[in-house]
């Protein structure tokens, strides 16, 4: 029966993804445009939900997973508890360095490896056989041989996440403008940083990312995770012009969600598992989640992991009711996940049953926040690591992540 469900859900991926040609029309008769509407079917079988004759043209099928602790995967994957590092793609590179820190992992409770795929200036980190990206020249190939290398990380008997960065990607907005941000005199919209953003709106961009991440399990990672699955939070986005006809009355969390759908029933049917991550103070502030277009409950349902980036020095003075929430790790994490079970939990009591199919995977602060200023921050290394890996223990979670962009990571203590 697994075997059968997962080619059906295959079935379903070929009506939803259409990242090459639509097929062509039907001709029909008045007489047929105005037959009832068949209602959509569902069905439930080994923990997959699979809804028939969904869409406009009630032509599409989705196969979704159940949210059951009993059936935590689609046929084809195999749930891992994740406890990871983030590597960037010249370090992915970069053999000796990349070895060195694998070697020191050993033997901690290290298990996984988050990859730079498609990295923060839009480029594609390893070459891939994939139209778009060919077309605007996106790969950069640190990684001469993705496959490769993920065959030897598995072979150390680890999980293997590619990062997606999704709508922040000045490559593609530089050589697709009209798929970019715009502002009113027609210039492409850029950040303080100078980067250019793609519009969320837009579902070539969608596809774009879909096609990806079907690259990325080619490779042959086990997870897609989605960064910046936003709008840019700077003040200069109140000067971006939105086509109304693509926005189509659409709100920014209507359209985040929205493609954390679309990504998850094309992706996940693949044997992929999708993650994303968002902002930690999206999680009870209606103001953050509207100015970003991620709500946290919402993205949840159509996600295998929901990864806030719950660091320290992202919160400000006063938060959980710290004086300086970056110099008290153990405390701040722990209450920001409190917070996260408290939003789950009255997000499935508001709807009557279990609304989250998304396990919360957080990520954990290892480097030092000293732009925050003189008693705003404290050195980070193992000791701090540890106090925030034990609040993810203490608040009832088992998974977690460390970022370092340096990729320097405290995995053990250090001799004194």
């Amino acid at each position: 029966m697994k075997k059968w469900l997962f080619a059906f859900s295959m079935a379903g991926l070929l009506a939803l993804t259409g990242c090459s040609r639509p097929a062509p029309e039907e001709e029909t008769s008045p007489a047929e445009t105005e037959t009832v509407e068949e209602a959509p079917v569902e069905e439930e079988t080994s923990g997959i939900k699979v809804i028939e004759n969904v869409g406009p043209d009630k032509n599409r099928t989705v196969s979704l997973r159940i949210v059951d602790e009993n059936n935590p995967a689609l046929p084809g994957r195999e749930a891992v508890k994740v406890r990871g590092i983030y590597i960037s793609g010249p370090m992915a590179g970069s053999t000796e360095l990349f070895q060195n820190i694998l070697d020191s992992a050993a033997g901690t409770e290290i298990n996984t490896v988050v990859i730079d795929f498609k990295d923060d200036q839009g480029r594609i980190t390893c070459p891939v056989d994939s139209p778009v990206a060919s077309e605007i020249g996106a790969c950069r190939p640190y990684v001469q041989d993705m496959k490769e290398l993920i065959a030897s990380l598995k072979e150390r008997g680890l999980y293997v996440i590619a990062r997606v960065v999704a709508f922040r990607d000045p490559w593609l907005a530089e050589k697709k403008p009209e798929w970019s941000l715009h502002l009113a005199d027609g210039s492409l919209y850029r950040d303080r940083q100078g980067m250019a953003w793609v519009d969320p709106y837009r579902k070539e961009v969608w596809d774009y990312l879909v096609e990806v991440g079907t690259e990325a399990k080619e490779a042959g990672f086990d997870e897609v995770q989605f960064d910046y699955i936003r709008f840019s939070t700077e003040g200069t986005m109140r000067d971006v012009v939105f086509d109304e006809a693509v926005t189509g009355g659409r709100s920014k969390t209507d359209v985040i969600t929205e493609f954390v759908k679309y990504a998850y029933e094309n992706l996940a049917s693949q044997g992929l598992f999708v993650s994303a991550d968002v902002f930690g103070t999206i999680i009870g502030s209606d103001i953050d989640a509207q100015a970003v277009g991620q709500v946290y409950t919402e993205m949840a349902k159509h996600l295998d992991y929901i990864c806030p980036m719950i660091y320290p020095s992202h919160y400000g003075p006063g938060n959980f009711g710290l004086e300086h929430p970056d110099t008290m790790p153990y405390e701040t994490v722990l209450e920001a996940l409190k917070k996260s079970q408290m939003v789950m939990d009255q997000a499935a009591e508001a709807d009557g049953h279990v609304s989250s199919q998304a396990i919360v995977r957080p990520w954990l602060q290892d480097f030092t926040a000293s732009y925050l200023g003189e008693g705003n921050y404290i050195p980070y290394g193992y000791n701090e690591v540890q106090r925030q890996i034990q609040a993810v223990k203490d608040a009832g979670y088992d998974e977690w992540m460390l970022w370092s962009a340096a990729n320097r990571y405290h995995f053990k203590e250090e001799a004194q």
